[in-house]
């Protein structure tokens, strides 16, 4: 296998930092939620929408583009010398991924009804929902370190 170029380094390096801003901004958000659903005061109410709306759209959403971007140029490299497309694990990272955009949107959604309601679900569900980002991390890691066979 050839030693991988400077420019595949550089964008492997820029993908690894975009995941690691959309995890954060992952994890975080739905906290927010929790403290949001907890808050009782109008203050609280308006912070929490401006923290949140700030996370979702300055953070989480540029980090998402540069994830999706930098990967597409890592598989579209990569995949001439390590054959990404023949592997069960990259199908199911994929697949993963795919979960963690739908995760994205669907905090999107819940955002703007937090707008409407900060009371709309109890703090006990934002907690549940915050734990899904860190079981999807959790295969996806496995999955591109070990590349289980199947």
């Amino acid at each position: 296998m050839d030693a991988p170029s400077d420019a595949f380094l550089w964008v492997k390096a820029l993908h690894i930092i975009a995941v690691v801003c959309w995890f954060a901004a992952l994890f975080y958000l739905p906290r927010l939620f929790v403290y949001h659903a907890m808050s009782d005061d109008t203050i609280s109410h308006q912070r929490f929408q401006i923290m949140e709306r700030k996370l979702y759209r300055g953070i989480m959403w540029p980090a998402m583009v540069a994830t999706l971007i930098t990967a597409h140029f890592l598989v579209d490299w990569g995949d001439a010398t390590r054959h990404y497309h023949e592997a069960v694990w990259f199908y199911l990272k994929v697949g993963l991924v795919g979960l963690l955009v739908i995760y994205h949107f669907v905090c999107g959604h819940y955002r703007k009804k937090l707008m409407e309601n900060a009371h709309y679900k109890s703090h006990k569900f934002w907690r549940y929902f915050n734990e899904m980002p860190t079981l999807i991390l959790f295969a996806v890691v496995i999955l591109v370190v070990v590349k289980p066979t199947f």
